[in-house]
């Protein structure tokens, strides 16, 4: 298989820092580890583990999806044209037929949450959406500290989610140091393959080919392949925006 580009993962964390005003030092303090580690993962020198990951995107409020973007904005979202939403259930609320050249187009009515992010995955650049379909070829792939790989497996613009291909390979850790991690969200996840250890607050988990989780990503928690074959799985994050 061959990934798509990595994207500039250090870049853009550099860039939501200095867009919050906060120093690499200030961050450092923040996230718990030494403004050296900080300025090694911007410059692309180190690769940030799962832990420390999530750290700084919680700190800079970030998702961890925006990594995948370090790349130029994407064009503004042309304004869209809806049915009325059903009260009772926003969420069966369909998008109006394409419009013909030269019809009166009523005017938008507004409604859930859920509907603007339909909406807006639709109508999006589609140079700047991934899928419907993602090849086995052509996914972005972020290699993390500690034996971790992420390949995304799809992405709609305006939804709060990571789709993640998630592999740790033997002895790899979502946290070098062994502490647990906690983060905005509600984790799934799904193994296809070897075995994989979750450490969730105080209970020790060992999941197996066939078996998933799923919890608030603000418990602490820390994964970790103490097997000597890869272990693979299909990991969904909701809500990881602060």
């Amino acid at each position: 298989m061959s990934p798509a580009v990595v994207p500039p993962v250090g870049a853009r964390i550099r860039q939501a820092r200095l867009e919050r005003g906060t120093s690499l030092r200030a961050l450092a303090r923040e996230v718990g580890v030494s403004a050296s580690l900080v300025s090694q993962i911007e410059t692309g020198k180190s690769q940030p583990s799962v832990s420390t990951l999530y750290a700084i995107t919680t700190a800079l409020g970030i998702s961890v999806e925006s990594l995948f973007d370090a790349r130029e904005e994407a064009a503004p979202v042309p304004p869209a044209t809806i049915r009325p939403a059903v009260p009772h259930a926003a969420s069966r609320a369909t998008t109006s037929p394409a419009a013909v050249p030269g019809a009166a187009v009523p005017p938008a009515t507004t409604s859930p949450a859920t509907v603007p992010l339909a909406l807006a995955a639709l109508a999006a650049e589609p140079g700047r959406r991934i899928g419907p379909l993602v090849a086995a070829g052509g996914r972005e792939t972020l290699e993390l500290d500690s034996g971790v790989v992420w390949e995304r497996l799809g992405r709609a613009p305006g939804a709060e989610a990571d789709f993640l291909l998630v592999t740790y390979r033997p002895g790899g850790s979502s946290s070098a140091s062994g502490a647990l991690m906690r983060h905005p969200g509600t984790e799934y996840g799904y193994l296809t393959s070897g075995e994989l250890i979750l450490t969730l607050a105080f209970e020790e988990y060992t999941l197996r080919p066939g078996d998933s989780v799923c919890f608030e990503s603000t418990t602490p928690h820390r994964y970790r392949n103490d097997g000597e074959v890869p272990a693979v799985g299909v990991w969904f994050v909701s809500g990881d925006v602060q």
